[in-house]
């Protein structure tokens, strides 16, 4: 039999110190300014498509200016890492030109892909009446999304 040597065991020890250190920081990828960033183009260019459906043509993703402010609920999370405990406050301007406001919850994945659903109060139900009479997904009732974590 062989036996490890010392060297061998803290050679080792040191390798899989650094794949820890390694693997716990794309844990930290997820950030809020990185959740806020696609959050705000993701819900315009969405909002858009709505408005489209509902027969408001013209809107665009530039005149929506979606803008959230995110926080992570759990005490201590620091507004960072992957969790179903995201919130997010997004203001926009709807087709009307009226300021809207309204809470999104968001599950957000390491990988930096979320699933963010709105107030159905303010983003209309699950399912909406196009300008043409036929019943389609709302799109901002629920939708996803993905931001780069490098």
């Amino acid at each position: 039999m062989h036996r490890p040597t010392a060297g061998r065991l803290l050679r080792a020890a040191v390798a899989a110190t650094a794949l820890t250190a390694a693997l716990a920081g794309c844990a930290t990828d997820v950030t809020r300014p990185r959740v806020e960033g696609s959050l705000g183009p993701v819900f315009a260019n969405l909002y858009v498509q709505q408005q489209t459906l509902l027969g408001h043509p013209g809107l665009t993703p530039a005149a929506v200016a979606a803008t959230p402010s995110c926080h992570r609920s759990t005490p201590g999370s620091q507004d960072k890492g992957a969790g179903s405990d995201w919130v997010c406050q997004v203001g926009w301007t709807d087709a009307a030109g009226k300021t809207q406001d309204g809470k999104f919850e968001l599950q957000v994945r390491s990988n930096g892909c979320y699933q963010a659903g709105g107030p159905s109060k303010i983003v209309g139900p699950l399912t909406i009446r196009t300008a043409t009479g036929r019943d389609v997904v709302n799109p901002v009732f629920e939708f996803d999304g993905c931001f780069d974590t490098t």
